[in-house]
């Protein structure tokens, strides 16, 4: 028992000793006073913890109301970036090579095969539950005043998260790659305005999205090389951004509203 006790009053004056370093109270500047105004400060004067909102609605806490398919997308999003970040160093952009840098990645890199399919199948859940999130928000009438902005951002963030998934199809440079995005690119053709088939077409197929889209008329090398730059650094870059406001309108608006 005084054992017991010895352990304790150690791992607790280690405890104390870390919280009352200069640099935890350069990180954390408030203690944990149980009081509406300290409770506040931690909140807003802490990076971490300042996107989450100071008070919360009890049924906002339920994992029946929100089912955390925010906080799930969220995680899969920084799967998606850090299997991303590391698929990079296996693959190269190329015509030549692109095909073979896949074959290469799930036949002959240790633990490839594993890193590959937890970035293509971590795709297809982040789409999944984007859209269950969504689903969610607009049956529980969180999308009303004051979060429409943020019902905004939320459906930019989809179509982003679906842009993300098509200019991924394209990069392993196999039939199906080939065929999916060529399929993808021709429905740009039949777009309002920017598509030369499109209605009220102000453009000719050299100069409409389809032709954006793949730096000419038919998918080849130029293509391979924009579909990667748009899937690596455009596309993160916007649903970085974009989340960011998103959870900033959270903070603001609070977390989920009432049905």
């Amino acid at each position: 028992m005084s054992e017991q006790k010895d352990r304790y009053g150690l791992s607790h004056r280690f405890i104390k000793g870390i919280t009352g370093s200069s640099i935890w109270k350069s990180v954390f500047r408030h203690g944990y006073a149980n009081t509406d105004k300290n409770r506040a400060l931690q909140i807003t004067s802490n990076f971490f913890l300042h996107v989450h909102p100071i008070r919360l609605k009890k049924h906002a806490f339920r994992i029946r109301f929100t089912w955390c398919l925010g906080g799930i997308t969220f995680f899969v999003f920084i799967v998606e970036f850090v299997t991303g970040i590391l698929l990079m160093f296996y693959y190269r952009p190329v015509v030549e090579f692109a095909y073979m840098d896949i074959k290469s990645l799930m036949i002959d890199i240790p633990f490839g095969a594993i890193l590959r399919n937890m970035h293509r199948w971590g795709a297809h859940l982040m789409v999944i539950t984007v859209i269950f999130h969504m689903l969610r928000v607009f049956l529980t009438g969180s999308y009303k005043p004051p979060r429409e902005f943020n019902w905004v951002i939320g459906v930019l963030l989809l179509i982003n998260t679906l842009l993300l998934s098509f200019s991924g199809y394209l990069l392993p440079w196999d039939q199906l790659a080939y065929g999916g995005i060529s399929i993808g690119t021709n429905m740009a053709r039949a777009v309002p305005f920017l598509g030369h088939e499109g209605p009220f077409a102000v453009v000719d197929k050299y100069h409409d999205v389809r032709f954006v889209l793949l730096g000419g008329t038919e998918v080849g090398p130029v293509a391979l090389l924009r579909f990667y730059v748009l899937h690596v650094i455009l596309l993160p870059m916007v649903v970085l951004i974009l989340a960011g406001v998103h959870f900033w309108r959270i903070r603001k608006d609070n977390i989920s509203g009432p049905l």
